[in-house]
């Protein structure tokens, strides 16, 4: 056996703790020793963020069944997890990491380093006090105890009305959950309903939250809350100077990297204010950095991105742990792929993109083609047929594939990966249009949606 190893990291969650086992892993599978030491400063780790939204629409018993594995389970398996411990300082030069829990300040020694941080909400200012503190009834969506305080004040009682500021992936997810909960809901956004579509396709989803009986005011903010009350509140919105009576406002105005332990260390930020670590998760000599708090390389574009998802957490964890294991592992990528749905109130709404948007393209000086093809999720004689519009972004001149988003009923979402996958490959329209996918009438036409799409931007090019 070599001499030990002792690796600190700093978050529990899914690029941490992923980091942590597959180094535990990696150095047994090698003959190593390496000691593994975890802070985290909160009283959860290795649970399903994106989960929350439907724990709080009833679809999820509880916060246990939204763990992975639990603090005892990370020990049991050889991991040294300091559960309540905030990291305050990162000294690269002599090696240690100072934090502070309920028994005081501490130090710890390390030979490598695990930046893993996560990403934190965006608050608004009209949200705190003169304290700093949330307003009655303000509230993010982000952690278990989030989940917790929205469980109890959605998941009994008369229902009320609230307000949803932000149009993404959450604020969509949480105007669902209300609705499911009875709950009277306006969702205010300041452009558009899934602004990361392009305007000919986010303009499809709106109708689904109308019908379903959300209130959408878009293309403005809110700006000011006025509470009444221990529970009451009113948002302004800036656009027409109307109010919006809430009996709970949820936050859905992103996230931002946590990244100020290592900043403060002199270690480098990307625009976003992210860690920029290199293929093999590596910042510096023994210092390296997975999930949330980093931004990734586009495999489009070849630019530094902040795209905080699970997915890409766990995979970048994985690698850091085998690389400070011994091994050889590099992350790929990213390409943005993500997908999610409205399925309230008798609306249904599934929505999905992968690679660049239109103008996402254009910021990188790239020549494009986009078409957008209506079409149906299975053949039309079948009675599980639903509408699906499918828009397919090429450059000209290469013909290679640059990104694609899909809006459209029950089973349209996922055809997402099959576009994810040809760009992964660098393939291009063409390849993508004559690509072997599988067909029945209850699953698909015989020309698949987006290969239709393809093939059609394929012929126009």
């Amino acid at each position: 056996m070599t001499t030990s190893l002792r690796m600190v990291v700093v978050g529990a969650d899914a690029a941490g703790m992923s980091a942590a086992h597959q180094a535990l892993r990696g150095a047994a599978r090698r003959g190593r020793r390496i000691e593994v030491v975890v802070l985290e400063r909160s009283q959860h780790t290795s649970y399903s963020a994106c989960g929350l939204p439907y724990w709080v629409a009833g679809d999820v018993d509880g916060p246990a069944r939204l763990l992975a594995r639990s603090a005892a389970q990370h020990r049991e398996m050889g991991v040294d997890l300091r559960m309540g411990a905030t990291a305050t300082g990162l000294d690269l030069d002599a090696g240690f990491v100072e934090y502070v829990d309920d028994a005081g300040g501490h130090r710890v020694d390390f030979d490598e380093v695990v930046l893993a941080t996560g990403a934190a909400p965006i608050v608004p200012r009209w949200a705190r006090d003169d304290r700093g503190a949330l307003r009655p009834g303000v509230r993010p969506l982000k952690n278990l105890d989030d989940g917790a305080y929205w469980i109890d004040r959605f998941g009994g009682g008369r229902p009320g009305r609230a307000v949803v500021v932000g149009g993404g992936y959450v604020g969509l997810e949480m105007a669902e959950a209300l609705l499911r909960r009875g709950w009277s809901t306006t969702l205010i956004t300041r452009s558009r309903v899934m602004n990361t579509l392009d305007e000919d396709m986010s303009t499809r989803i709106e109708p689904a939250l109308a019908e379903a009986g959300v209130e959408v005011v878009s293309e403005t903010t809110a700006v000011a809350l006025e509470c009444r009350g221990a529970a009451g509140a009113t948002v302004v919105a800036t656009a027409d100077g109307r109010t919006y009576a809430a009996d709970a406002v949820v936050l859905a105005t992103g996230v931002e990297p946590v990244s100020e332990l290592g900043a403060a260390a002199g270690l480098p930020l990307g625009k976003s204010g992210g860690y920029l670590p290199d293929p093999a998760g590596r910042l510096a000599a023994g210092v390296w950095a997975a999930g949330d708090c980093c931004e990734s390389l586009h495999r489009v574009t070849g630019e530094y991105v902040f795209f905080p998802l699970g997915t890409h957490a766990n995979k970048q964890g994985r690698v850091v742990g085998e690389n400070i294991s011994g091994g050889s592992a590099t992350f790929g990528g990213v390409l943005g792929t993500a997908v999610t749905r409205f399925a309230a109130g008798g609306a249904h709404v599934e929505v999905a993109h992968t690679g660049l948007s239109s103008a996402e393209a254009e910021t990188a000086g790239l020549r494009t083609a986009g078409l957008v093809t209506e079409g149906r999720t299975a053949s039309g004689y079948m009675p599980q047929a639903r509408p699906i519009a499918t828009k397919v972004l090429a450059e000209r001149g290469t013909r290679r594939l640059l990104g694609m988003q899909i809006v459209g009923g029950q089973g349209a979402g996922k055809r997402i990966d099959t576009a994810a996958a040809a760009l992964w490959g660098r393939l291009t329209v063409d390849d993508l249009a004559q690509m072997d996918l599988a067909y029945a009438p209850p699953f698909a036409t015989v020309w698949e949606a987006v290969q239709l799409a393809a093939r059609r931007l394929a012929d126009r090019l």
